[in-house]
């Protein structure tokens, strides 16, 4: 496990399958995210034993916040496709419990993974791409050093219309230099 202040990340059990399920089907949390229909049990069944076969460092990891009574499951984070020669990764994260928005638990998750990508996988480059429409995501990887890098203009379609998608990266030094002051 990989803990932080007040989130820690593991990696993701069959128990929590039915959670991802219900908060990958509320609008709410979808509208950020590529997904675009609605998602069976047996679809996130179907996903968890490919994940198991895929490499054991692009498994997605869950994320869980510190409570009173213990730790509670609040999404999941990945970095996927993972580029070994260039030491390069996309990553993907959501917080599907509304009742964790806003209060930077994403920004926390969000930065124990970088700090697994770059001093443990010893990435160079971490990038990701997030809807033009979604200030929460923006603001969450902005506090966690992610620069803009480009806009792939009405490359998404949803909710009936084509949106832009902004790319943000952070280098390994840009990172480590922002830890240090």
């Amino acid at each position: 496990m990989i803990y932080g202040e007040r989130v820690r990340l593991r990696h993701v059990e069959r128990g929590d399958l039915a959670k991802f399920v219900e908060w990958l089907n509320d609008p709410e949390v979808y509208q950020g995210l590529s997904i675009y229909s609605p998602l069976s049990v047996a679809e996130e069944e179907d996903w968890f034993e490919k994940m198991l076969k895929g490499p054991q460092d692009e498994r997605p990891m869950s994320i869980e916040a510190k409570q009173d009574e213990g730790w509670q499951l609040i999404g999941n984070c990945s970095f996927f496709r993972i580029d070994w020669r260039n030491r390069a990764t996309e990553l993907g994260i959501f917080i599907g419990d509304k009742a964790f928005w806003d209060r930077g638990y994403g920004t926390e998750a969000i930065n124990l993974l970088l700090k697994h990508g770059f001093f443990t996988l010893n990435l160079h480059r971490i990038f990701l791409r997030v809807y033009e429409d979604n200030p929460r995501a923006i603001r969450a990887y902005e506090k966690a050093g992610f620069i803009h890098e480009g806009r792939m203009r009405q490359a998404e379609f949803h909710d009936g219309q084509f949106h832009d998608v902004l790319l943000m990266s952070v280098i390994r030094r840009e990172w480590t230099e922002e830890l240090e002051e």
